[in-house]
């Protein structure tokens, strides 16, 4: 069903009311539907719906409550609580709170339906007047297909279906594609991904994605796509196994800001890699305390075959830093640390350009997608020293887990590029207004908002 329509021929009244504005709006209703109104206890609570009949028993119009906590999520379960048919709204919104209920609308309708049926939205929402249809179709359209991605089992979402669907944006996009395959990873010189993913029966392998004119300012994204983490050898308990299907998250989100941002036409040279292995065990699987020589000639010892994610990702930023980008940005699944930190709904931001910082912040308060910012400590860089190589991937003792995480990705990070680390989960544990459990993309709006304002 096509929840967002043109079409406004025969829609049904929708009222956005407030709980402030809520007896201005009933004073101005006819008697019997004022009545109604009161007499259902209508209190413009959050998204809750009031249904308003019309003379001859017909639905004539309905409400939805809305607050400024909940802000754009108040539309989020609009097109599943109101009965079937077209909705259009009444109340005149500005064009940012036009596209964020119509994006809401949305993502409230989305539901993973590959494998069995599920519940179909009945409500569909004409395009709010003010909205910019084309920016909102884009942001909704990478959304669902990061939380596809994520949702969708590593049986049938392995590096090479990973990468067939980086694949297919690009040549949406009309941009360029390539990835570097198996061994010839080591040929090409990225020994970091080839020996966290070799021990798999699918092999790793970089995807690379290049868009714009080769003249324009340099941004490149970097996402984690480890798309089924076993631990490796330092196995994980099942309870901690059982959901890292979502550990590409980092890679499927990148593919959502790449989506929005070549879509929106933005005046960029756009670099996407995304190093996509299994972290998998067999008898050429990667050894607690063995020595990878990472691309940028970094010796890298493993102290926890399971702190996989940030040595793939060493030689993508690597590779990133290579072209001196204006603008670099990693997004991860990387550690339990941040969700122990921050929880789950606070990505944690680790950036080395304070300006940087304060703009992603503030833009993702504003469009309702946070993260909170964690220091890039460096009286903590002494804990990532390795006793046979240059760094460890995990440190002893287990103190700062995130911000040693950090430490480590900066160190492929080359100098004096600006330079922003999002530690994510990607997951909703719950189903919430426009957030059903499973899949999703964070700081995909905010960091689009910050690279729009940056390069325009």
């Amino acid at each position: 069903m096509k929840v967002l329509t043109d079409n406004a021929t025969g829609a049904i009244p929708l009222h956005a009311v407030s709980k402030d504005k809520l007896a201005d709006w009933k004073s101005g209703l006819p008697g019997p539907a004022k009545a109604w109104v009161e007499s259902t206890g209508f209190e413009a609570g959050s998204g809750k719906v009031c249904l308003i009949p019309g003379m001859d028993g017909k639905l004539a119009g309905a409400a939805i409550g809305t607050s400024a906590t909940d802000g754009m999520w108040s539309f989020g379960n609009g097109s599943r609580d109101l009965p079937k048919g077209t909705y259009e709204l009444t109340t005149a919104l500005s064009a940012e709170d036009a596209n964020r209920a119509a994006l809401a609308w949305g993502l409230g309708a989305y539901a993973f339906d590959r494998y069995k049926e599920a519940a179909a939205p009945q409500a569909s929402l004409v395009w709010p007047k003010a909205s910019t249809k084309d920016d909102v179709q884009a942001m909704l359209d990478g959304i669902l297909l990061a939380r596809d991605l994520i949702n969708t089992p590593t049986e049938d979402m392995g590096p090479a279906e990973l990468a067939e669907a980086a694949g297919d944006l690009a040549r949406r996009h009309n941009a360029g594609f390539s990835t570097i395959v198996g061994d010839d990873l080591l040929k090409n010189n990225y020994p970091a991904i080839h020996a966290i993913g070799r021990a798999s029966t699918e092999a790793p392998r970089l995807i690379d994605i290049v868009w714009g004119d080769a003249d324009a300012p340099k941004l490149t994204l970097c996402g984690k796509g480890v798309c089924f983490d076993t631990g490796g050898l330092d196995i994980k308990p099942a309870s901690g196994m059982k959901n890292m299907k979502k550990d590409m998250g980092g890679g499927a989100n990148i593919l959502a800001l790449a989506n929005a941002i070549m879509a929106a036409g933005l005046k960029v040279r756009l670099r996407v890699l995304i190093p996509a292995v299994e972290n998998a065990i067999a008898g050429n699987a990667v050894r607690p305390l063995d020595v990878i020589r990472a691309r940028s000639g970094k010796t890298i010892e493993i102290g926890n075959t399971d702190a996989e994610g940030r040595v793939i990702l060493a030689d993508a930023l690597a590779e990133a830093s290579s072209e001196k980008p204006d603008l670099l940005i990693d997004f991860a699944t990387l550690t339990g640390a941040a969700r122990v930190a921050l929880g789950a709904d606070l990505p944690a931001l680790f950036c080395n350009d304070d300006v940087l910082a304060d703009q992603l912040l503030k833009d993702g308060l504003r469009v309702q997608d946070p993260m909170w910012r964690l220091p890039l400590w460096p009286g903590y860089r002494k804990m990532i020293d390795a006793k046979t190589a240059d760094i460890t991937n995990a440190p002893e003792g287990g103190f700062a887990g995130a911000i040693t995480a950090a430490l480590f990705l900066q160190e492929f990070v080359g100098p004096n590029i600006p330079w922003a680390h999002v530690d994510m989960i990607a997951w909703n544990q719950s189903n919430r207004p426009g957030r059903p459990e499973g899949g999703e993309a964070q700081t995909v709006r905010a960091c689009f908002e910050t690279i729009k304002a940056r390069f325009a």
